[in-house]
């Protein structure tokens, strides 16, 4: 189950991403969509960065009946970015979902060989999604 909470003023429907959450795991998760300075607050605090960013996640520890973690998605900056690369927001905010799930699910681009970003692709073919994120991450 994804449970969903809505802090920014986008009306988004959390069905479009269902899909790609069962492709992916059956372990509840958190998705919130918030604005530019939220996700600032939270970059600053646990990672150390004053400035907003696109996605955040946050896994927990790995337990019976945990859920797998928390998502952070910027609203603000998936506009700006859908904006100038030419597509819809609801697809950067799936692009940014499937970043995001896949660190909660343990991969790491920062430290992986490569592999997070093959497993992105991988997804972003088999739902028809925009490649910018694999294009402006390489």
């Amino acid at each position: 189950m994804i449970d969903f909470d809505n802090r920014s003023e986008f009306e988004f429907d959390i069905d479009l991403l269902q899909e790609i959450y069962e492709s992916l795991t059956d372990k509840d998760i958190e998705l919130v969509l918030t604005t530019d300075k939220e996700i600032q607050e939270l970059n600053k605090i646990y990672r150390n960065k004053d400035k907003p960013t696109d996605v955040l996640s946050f896994p927990l520890e790995e337990m019976p009946g945990m859920p797998l973690g928390s998502i952070i998605i910027s609203v603000d900056t998936a506009k700006r970015v859908a904006n100038e690369l030419g597509h819809s927001i609801e697809d950067e905010i799936k692009l940014l979902f499937i970043h995001g799930l896949l660190h909660l699910l343990g991969y790491d681009h920062e430290t992986d060989n490569g592999e997070m970003r093959e497993k992105e692709a991988e997804i972003i073919k088999k739902f028809n999604l925009p490649e910018s994120l694999i294009i402006r991450n390489e």
